[in-house]
């Protein structure tokens, strides 16, 4: 027998996207309690079927991907630039991809509006009509008003009309700024953040004729293949196709592929796809396929948090923070000092420190010699002597050996003309 608490839950989902959720009138409406709607609807709210909006109320919205990490929504723009909401509500939980500043012609300003902009306009009526009619929603600068008819168009498109009494430059800063600290707030990417949900599979059961209709219809030539259950059995891929006379997806697929899970790390992730040569990975939740991630996902979710200013230092970091690189003719020179965090408890360098700071300074070499990030496969560490506080170090990393998606670097680091250690890394490509 459904509860009260499911009920409402159940009621509140069929409810349109934008639809104002009241405590009072959910309660009146079921019969129930304020308490019971009351609770209900912060259920609701923890599963993401609703969402309270400043100076809007509790709203039915969609659930929102987190695929797009860095962006914001409309909701959140109302409320960094203290914004009232004129019209088209139902769409504040959606994201905008890029905000546009209307400080010019009509005509000009029709080449930069595209689909989830946000444009940020005064008081003029036409930009208003000329954005919302291009998908696009509107922040009004300086506190003007805009009127009955833009209002309506707002209401139908589904997008924000906003007005703020801030002034164009200030806004933007604002938004700027936000958008830094929403970066701020995830440090650590993990594979549920950038994976594509539900995404198209096939069966076990499924002929050729169904991979090459997913083919045709999405552009993409590799698949996880699922059970009955749901459950990942295999990959198959235009490779897998090609020069192949069977018919049967199940006779064709690469049977146990390698999975990961949504709580993995990218960095993890990325590892395995290079280490083993992978291009796709399905994601999988207590066995079943609950989504997918590309190299190409990957790539692009490291090179954001390499970008994020909130990064702190690493380890990597405070090891190299006391060395100045310059690029060679055929080599990376980096020069310093050994600094007190190198040392041991005896006082010379320590051997752990000295293996992070050669390979460190090889893994450099690699991405300026060939503008990529890389990989470790294997790093070898010849000798080292020991070398004490202040002492100068010279290093010279250089690429001795390199190919389309393999590296190798030597290093080697001197004291007063001295060699003092000497190592050779071997790296793997990630290709962008």
């Amino acid at each position: 027998m459904s509860t009260k608490h499911n009920r409402i839950i159940e009621y509140i989902k069929q409810l349109e996207v934008g639809t104002r959720i009241s405590v009072r009138k959910i309660a009146q409406q079921l019969g129930v309690s304020e308490g019971t709607a009351y609770r209900a609807i912060k259920e609701a709210e923890n599963q993401e079927y609703v969402k309270t909006f400043p100076r809007a109320g509790t709203l039915r919205i969609e659930k929102v991907e987190k695929r797009d990490i860095e962006r914001l929504t409309y909701a959140e723009v109302v409320s960094i630039v203290d914004g009232t909401v004129l019209g088209g509500k139902k769409g504040l939980d959606k994201t905008l991809a890029r905000f546009v500043i209307g400080a010019m012609t009509i005509d000009a300003m029709k080449k930069y509006l595209s689909s989830g902009s946000l444009l940020i306009v005064g008081n003029r009526e036409e930009a208003h009509r000329l954005a919302l009619e291009n998908d696009c929603a509107v922040l009004i600068t300086g506190g003007f008003m805009c009127s009955q008819e833009i209002r309506a168009l707002a209401d139908e498109k589904g997008l924000p009309v906003i007005t703020s009494t801030y002034d164009t430059f200030t806004i933007a800063t604002m938004i700027n700024r936000a958008i830094s600290e929403q970066m701020i707030k995830k440090e650590i990417l993990l594979v549920e953040d950038i994976m594509v949900h539900n995404p198209d599979c096939l069966h076990i059961d499924d002929s050729i004729d169904k991979w090459q209709a997913l083919f045709y219809k999405t552009g993409h030539s590799r698949f996880p293949v699922v059970n009955s259950q749901d459950n990942v059995v295999g990959i198959i891929t235009s490779k897998d196709i090609v020069h192949s006379n069977e018919k049967s997806i199940q006779h064709l697929m690469t049977p146990n592929p390698v999975t990961v899970g949504p709580k993995t790390t990218i960095a993890y992730a990325a590892h395995i796809m290079i280490w083993e040569g992978i291009e796709l990975l399905p994601v999988i939740e207590n066995k079943k396929l609950v989504g997918i991630v590309t190299n190409q996902d990957v790539i692009k979710a490291l090179q954001y948090m390499r970008s994020q200013p909130q990064v702190g230092e690493t380890l990597e970091d405070v090891v190299l923070s006391g060395f100045e690189s310059t690029k060679a003719e055929d080599c990376m020179v980096f020069n310093g000092k050994v600094s007190p965090v190198l040392l041991n408890q005896i006082g010379t360098a320590s051997w752990g420190a000295m293996a992070m700071l050669l390979s460190t300074m090889a893994s450099v070499a690699i991405r300026k010699h060939k503008q990529t990030d890389i990989i470790l496969d294997s790093f070898t560490i010849y000798y080292v002597k020991p070398v004490q506080l202040d002492d100068q170090l010279t290093v010279y990393a250089k690429v001795i050996e390199e190919g389309r998606n393999s590296n190798k670097v030597e290093i080697t680091c001197s004291h007063s003309k001295e060699i003092v250690a000497k190592a050779l890394l071997s790296a793997r490509s990630m290709r962008r």
